[in-house]
């Protein structure tokens, strides 16, 4: 029986609730912080290529100082969540998301770039494993599987974020753009951070019988690590194949964000501000199908979501990446967003369900890896044959998720 199914939902006069309802808005917050910033990055890409110099597998290299930045933190970032809670260092990676996100357009050549986003991604991986474990927590408290409305706040944060960066492309620089990103971020962690400060991560609605009464302790009550339930072979096998479906899904999302507005640019000659608005289609898309991913999984379950997300994501990336116009082509990427809206909340949520902390920080390094590893990889593939040709590896894995999906139907849900 799947865990949530074994809690029951935090009732309105629960005296929980108003707390509950605090953190969740809260941690939405962090969610909707961190798609803005990092799609503010991303829209300015061609502009900072163009500042550096970069040929197209140079940038792919300097990106790969966002992916080694991120992953590596990723891997201690599970560690300081049980140290210091996810509270905490979803607080501290709050201020340092934005600060660094100020430095690749100081740059002037594609080696200092990858220096300065190896920092970028070091706070970018630590705040998406401290939140996504926070937000687990806190789905287990209230008993519903909400986490793809965190997601979609994340969503509309880049789409937001990659809209604003179109209409001020050909108005501001990518410096003072940045800056200007910087100091709404900050401004939104000192908004947020009071609330997840004040109150420690929920335990689950559920009794607290000597089966979880460890689980419970050690997510507020009692953090020894010694009182931590061990976790068997099976389990971490299951965290790694649901792990591996976010790597797939999460590598479309990176490839997308990074190499979708130089598509549309170099492939089909569109304007700047429209070629920024590719990204902005696909954040739109991948919004709405989270901001409905509760519903969905409820009605459909995970089996169905995943199969049913992993397709239709595969078949808008081909439209996207060999459409010959280019308002087909935001079609496609449109249709790819909503494909794969709910299948990284799920691979998170299950992996976070089966083993905590431990489970979110483990196929949140293999899911955001494959997020950050996509766009180097897509540099390189177009540079020994096109930027379209390579975009198509975004819907091959895609196809990939859908049929691990299909193949774990039997433990994915028990």
């Amino acid at each position: 029986m799947p865990l949530l199914n074994k809690l029951r939902c935090v009732s309105a006069d629960d005296p929980r609730a108003a707390s509950l309802a605090r953190l969740r808005l809260a941690l939405t917050a962090f969610f909707a912080l961190d798609g803005f910033v990092f799609a503010g990055w991303v829209v300015r890409i061609p502009a900072v290529k163009e500042q550096t110099g970069a040929s197209a597998s140079a940038l792919g290299l300097a990106l790969l100082g966002v992916s080694a930045g991120a992953v590596i933190t990723m891997m201690l970032t599970g560690r300081l969540c049980r140290r210091f809670g996810s509270h905490a260092v979803t607080v501290a990676c709050g201020v340092l998301l934005p600060l660094t996100v100020i430095l690749p357009p100081l740059t002037h050549s594609p080696l200092a770039l990858g220096l300065v986003l190896l920092a970028f991604g070091a706070a970018y991986g630590g705040i998406n494993v401290a939140m996504n474990s926070a937000a687990v927590d806190l789905v287990g408290a209230l008993g519903r599987p909400v986490m793809p409305s965190f997601h979609a706040a994340f969503s509309l944060g880049g789409m937001l974020g990659s809209g604003l960066g179109g209409l001020v492309a050909g108005h501001l620089t990518p410096t003072k753009h940045l800056m200007a990103i910087a100091v709404l971020g900050l401004i939104v962690t000192a908004c947020a951070a009071p609330t997840l400060l004040r109150h420690p991560a929920p335990t689950p609605v559920a009794a607290r019988t000597p089966e979880n009464k460890n689980e419970n302790d050690s997510k507020g009550e009692n953090t020894r690590e010694g009182t931590r339930p061990r976790i068997d072979g099976r389990t971490r096998v299951l965290v790694l194949v649901f792990g591996l479906i976010a790597l797939c899904t999460a590598y479309g999302e990176g490839a997308l964000a990074d190499w979708s507005a130089l598509h549309m640019e170099q492939d089909l000659h569109a304007h700047p501000g429209v070629a920024a608005a590719s990204y902005s289609c696909f954040a739109f898309a991948m919004t709405i199908g989270r901001l409905t991913g509760t519903t969905l999984l409820e009605r459909l379950g995970r089996t169905r979501t995943l199969v049913a997300g992993g397709l239709t994501g595969a078949f808008g990336m081909l439209l996207g990446a060999l459409a010959p116009t280019v308002w087909l082509a935001l079609i496609g990427f449109a249709i790819t967003g909503i494909g794969l809206a709910n299948l990284f909340p799920v691979a998170i949520e299950r992996a976070g369900a089966l083993a905590g902390p431990t489970g979110v920080a483990a196929a949140s390094t293999l899911g955001y890896g494959g997020m950050l590893l996509g766009p180097p990889a897509i540099g390189f593939m177009a540079d020994w044959f096109s930027l379209s040709a390579a975009l198509t590896s975004v819907a091959l894995l895609a196809a990939v998720a859908a049929t691990i999906g299909f193949a774990t139907r039997r433990v994915a849900i028990t």
